[in-house]
């Protein structure tokens, strides 16, 4: 039975958590921590959430684990009353064909946007009018509005160039992008060179405050999952004005940020666990970080975790 697709509706400014995602001591999908957590960031105040990100361990997932998460995450958010919040999945795939597919599947499970990965495995074949084709061909088939992932890391070392981004922001159905790159400068341009609802996130919570500066719309940031608070308000002191304390919060987060960009999502999940009470194993060949790496984790999150306690 084929379930209707989500409701379509522009994305507000603000944070979006690129969740982890939570397995038990057997290896599924821990579907009761999936929904405490969604509920908790969502009680934060952040705008969005995001499946299926690099945090999410996408490339870890089955297609129906993938689905069952979408469903998982959107359930307890219309049952915590935040059914009007905006849930992105991750659907990057290798081939264009079953981008679509994860594209499709996505909707049918409940999420509100799709977020790609340009395909990279094969990148001394692909040109930038192949990569650029490939985002048309999606968008064109997704039910769903698109939104551009820019992360060389993930992408063996791609890049896609600000006047790339904005030939495939001309797609209709091409509503966003994140920017893992770090470059604020290409941020910059493409906020000046896309239509006006365009939305252009940084990616990373180092540069939430410098990405608004210069007219960025949010950020899609992995440590938000410890910190949802601490980033919400650094957003919250831009908009009244007060960039004075704005640098302030920005500069504990980007410290903190350090030290996830570091050790990655296993990172963050650590910090959950040893924060928060809950995170558990990466899926295998993963692990957890232990000894030296994690002192450097509980040490290099503390001063965060005290601002953001203090904002509860």
């Amino acid at each position: 039975m084929t379930e209707s697709p989500a409701q379509f509706y522009s994305l507000p400014d603000g944070v979006y958590v690129p969740t982890v995602a939570f397995f038990k001591e057997n290896d599924d999908i821990d579907l009761e921590a999936t929904q405490r957590h969604a509920i908790h960031l969502a009680e934060a105040g952040v705008a969005g959430l995001v499946v299926h990100g690099s945090n999410g361990e996408a490339v870890h997932l089955s297609r129906e684990e993938r689905s069952l998460i979408i469903k998982t995450t959107r359930a307890a958010l219309d049952q915590s009353d935040h059914h009007l919040m905006p849930l992105i999945a991750g659907c990057g795939a290798q081939s264009t064909r079953e981008t679509i597919q994860l594209c499709r599947d996505a909707a049918s499970a409940g999420a509100n946007y799709v977020i790609v990965l340009p395909p990279a495995y094969y990148g001394g074949l692909l040109n930038t009018s192949k990569i650029v084709q490939h985002f048309y061909d999606v968008a064109e088939a997704s039910p769903i509005p698109v939104m551009i992932y820019n992360y060389p890391g993930a992408c063996s070392g791609l890049d896609l160039s600000s006047d790339a981004i904005l030939e495939i922001a001309k797609h209709p159905n091409v509503h966003g992008v994140k920017l893992t790159c770090g470059n604020t400068g290409k941020l910059a341009r493409i906020v000046d060179g896309a239509r006006p609802d365009f939305f252009v996130a940084g990616g990373s919570a180092d540069f939430i405050l410098q990405g608004l500066i210069v007219g960025g719309n949010g950020t899609i940031a992995g440590t938000a999952n410890l910190v949802p608070r601490a980033c919400v308000r650094i957003c919250e002191l831009f908009n009244s004005g007060d960039l004075k304390e704005a640098r302030r919060l920005q500069a504990i987060v980007a410290k903190a940020d350090w030290v996830a960009i570091q050790t990655g999502f296993a990172g963050v999940k650590a910090a959950l666990q040893h924060f928060k009470g809950y995170g558990g194993e990466p899926r295998k060949p993963c692990g957890l970080p232990s000894g030296e790496q994690m002192n450097m984790i509980t040490n290099g999150f503390e001063e965060v975790m005290t601002l953001e306690q203090s904002l509860a």
